[in-house]
């Protein structure tokens, strides 16, 4: 028996108990106490038999079987029989056969000490496992939602919710700065991830993914639940401040104004959830300057200027408005930045006057040394918009001859001086390239120009290995976030104007080629 004082129906009713209790298959129970079983009568009558144990699913008595298979001839006499050595089953009137088995019944056995605590462990891992995938069945469905649960413990500054059926854990970055959660108290998050670990958590909550702010605005906000106003993007500042993007499918109605409810009483809701968190509720329009005008808010924007390609953006305003746009330890333009997903620089309108100013000498020096004509010529070109020798080259007469003060023969004699001095500068680059030490392989990699190689000979990047084992960033440049503030990082070809893409495209193929020799 499986235990003196348990008797066949007082098993099942326990089976019962503990499916109800658990929340799991009653047939899975069962069959882990079976499998118990089996294991304690190998330790009894030797893991040299094959022993199957069942349970009556209907009486609760338990059935011990010793199971020989039939063979022509015996090699493991513990396993197999003889068809002639099986009288008393042909007593049975049983029609059997080579390769049928048969059953011998083995007496009950009295779990020891030992026995029962290994029978113990058994039933209660899979009764552990069964419940892990029943909680990941039932919640794999809820990613993505706002699950509400009671706060169970607190374990090395992580959060343990008790969701009912199953525990979520609130990992301490995904928690809002600065908010007190005590145990017992009620608490909302969002769901970012269920995953099937037998090791860690499955259920992974969060109240600092801007998703629980969009998800909270769904639920206070019938529009949005209707779907007739769409969430388009959400950046956080957890606890500390937000930005939400919205748009009305119905263009009589306010998306702004349906989000902020009657005197506010929605987005004050959801501002409580929140602890507190301001939350800027900005329009969407296709308009992207105006988006990026709103979302710097309370900012005045003079210009936008837009690189869709490297998707940046430069934004020009008074200094007056600087510290407006670029918020507290740059909060304001970091939030827009995240919320339109374009890098945003902010410029002030001296600043912009003085770069544009840098830019204008620079190009008419270029031009005064590379085309030997005055400053007056060169200042011309550049006012005309021709940003550098190669595009004078590549240029027909009657482009440049068309600017007023210059005739067809000194356009000719332009284009003319522009192509020797891209000749003369690729001997000299040449030249460079073999004193930096620049490899071939590297210089033969499709897509790199004479001037992106001297650059990188010069950081002593020679090798296409080197250059394989940088990222875009180190490349095109980006921004980083050191002690609170948005600092600008240089990239190493950076002056070349490669989109994250291009950067991309170059670095894998460098990796190919390594990767493949």
């Amino acid at each position: 028996m499986l235990n003196r004082g348990l008797d066949k129906q007082e098993l099942l009713r326990v089976v019962d108990a503990v499916a109800n209790e658990k929340s799991i298959d009653k047939e899975l129970i069962l069959s882990s106490m079976e499998s118990a079983i089996q294991k304690a009568a190998y330790s009894k009558f030797g893991t040299e038999n094959e022993i199957e144990a069942q349970i009556d699913r209907k009486s609760g008595s338990i059935k011990i079987q010793k199971v020989l298979k039939i063979v022509d001839n015996v090699e493991d006499p513990a396993r197999e029989v003889l068809l002639k050595d099986i009288e008393s089953e042909k007593k049975k009137n049983i029609d059997l056969k080579v390769g049928d088995k048969i059953y011998e019944e083995l007496p009950q056995i009295d779990f020891g000490r030992i026995a029962a605590q290994s029978a113990k462990q058994v039933i209660s891992q899979r009764v552990r496992e069964a419940e892990k995938n029943r909680q990941y069945e039932d919640f794999k469905d809820k990613k993505g939602q706002i699950l509400s649960g009671v706060i169970k413990r607190q374990e090395y500054s992580n959060v343990i919710v008790d969701l009912g059926r199953a525990e979520g854990i609130i990992r301490k970055e995904e928690l809002i700065q600065r908010e007190i959660l005590k145990n017992g108290d009620r608490v909302k998050a969002y769901c970012f991830d269920v995953k099937q670990d037998v090791k860690a958590h499955q259920i992974y909550l969060s109240r600092a993914h801007p998703q629980f702010l969009a998800k909270l605005f769904f639920q206070e906000v019938p529009e949005i639940y209707d779907g007739i106003i769409e969430v388009k993007s959400v950046s956080r500042d957890p606890g500390s401040r937000a930005k939400i993007l919205v748009y009305s499918k119905d263009s009589s109605l306010d998306p702004v104004g349906a989000c902020v409810g009657m005197r506010g009483s929605r987005v004050q809701t959801v501002v409580n959830e929140l602890q507190g968190e301001k939350i800027d509720i900005i329009k969407w329009t296709e308009d992207l300057p105006t988006l990026v005008a709103e979302s710097l808010s309370p900012a005045e924007i003079q210009k936008v200027l837009i690189d869709e390609q490297n998707k940046r953006i430069e934004v020009i305003l008074g200094e007056e408005n600087l510290s407006k746009a670029i918020g507290r330890r740059g909060q304001n333009v970091r939030l827009a930045s995240k919320l339109i997903g374009y890098e945003i620089d902010i410029l002030t309108d001296k600043e912009d006057s003085e770069r544009r100013q840098i830019e204008f000498k620079e190009k008419t020096e270029n031009f005064v040394k590379n085309l030997e004509v005055d400053e007056t010529l060169g200042q011309l070109l550049v006012s005309e918009n021709f940003q550098s020798v190669e595009e004078i080259a590549q240029s027909k007469p009657e482009d440049i001859h068309k600017i007023e003060g210059i005739d067809e023969a000194t356009a000719s004699e332009l284009i003319s001086r522009a192509t020797e001095s891209l000749e003369k500068e690729k001997i000299e680059i040449s030249k460079k390239l073999i004193d930096l030490g620049v490899e071939d392989s590297l210089i033969n990699l499709k897509g790199m120009t004479q001037g992106m190689l001297v650059v990188l000979g010069e950081k002593n990047i020679k090798k296409l290995k080197d250059f394989a084992d940088l990222s875009s960033d180190e490349l095109i440049g980006g921004f980083d976030e050191i002690k609170g503030k948005r600092i600008r990082i240089n990239g190493y070809l950076e002056d070349f104007a490669l989109s994250k893409e291009e950067a991309d495209n170059l670095i894998m193929a460098a990796r190919n080629i390594v990767f493949k020799s």
